[in-house]
């Protein structure tokens, strides 16, 4: 979508609210499409002091597989995203600064940038998700499974040996 913002430019204290939506759902974050549904923008361009400011705020329900215990969960994702928009660049000190192509910005191009920039690593059902049993492979979330309270990390089991000794 793009949009011509000369009339924003040289017109002090000019505003423009833009809505819309974007369709992600061909994105694939770590072997799976959790963007599911519509991807909702809503920016404000705005002419402040001469500076072009563009805000915008992103919103939509993930779909995700928790990387710790395999469930399935829904995930209300919100990104955040400002940056100034200029004809040219004085410095190329700030990545803050997106020029403008004749007067134009692709705002659909700056939302989709910012939201996979925003994207988790990994998506979690819970900070305190407790994954699955190394044993038998139980969601250990549901409770304890009972196979390995006594004997705790298999990793440790040669250094128990030489203690026993």
């Amino acid at each position: 979508m793009r949009l011509n913002v000369n009339k924003l430019l040289h017109t002090p204290d000019a505003r423009q609210d833009i809505r819309f939506e974007m369709d992600l759902s061909d994105l694939e974050f770590g072997g799976s499409y959790p963007v599911s549904r519509p991807v909702v923008v809503d920016c404000r361009l705005e002419n402040k002091a001469g500076l072009l400011l563009c805000g915008m705020t992103l919103t939509t329900t993930l779909h995700c597989i928790c990387d710790r215990c395999g469930e399935a969960y829904d995930a209300d994702k919100t990104t955040r995203y400002d940056c100034v928009l200029a004809e040219a660049r004085e410095s190329d000190e700030s990545d803050d600064i997106i020029l403008l192509d004749n007067d134009e910005v692709d705002v659909e191009e700056l939302a989709r940038d910012a939201f996979i920039l925003d994207m988790d690593t990994k998506f979690l059902c819970s900070e305190d998700c407790r994954g699955l049993c190394p044993t038998c492979g139980k969601n250990l979330n549901e409770g304890p499974c009972g196979c390995r309270e006594d004997s705790g990390d298999p990793r440790m089991d040669v250094l128990r040996r030489l203690l026993e000794n």
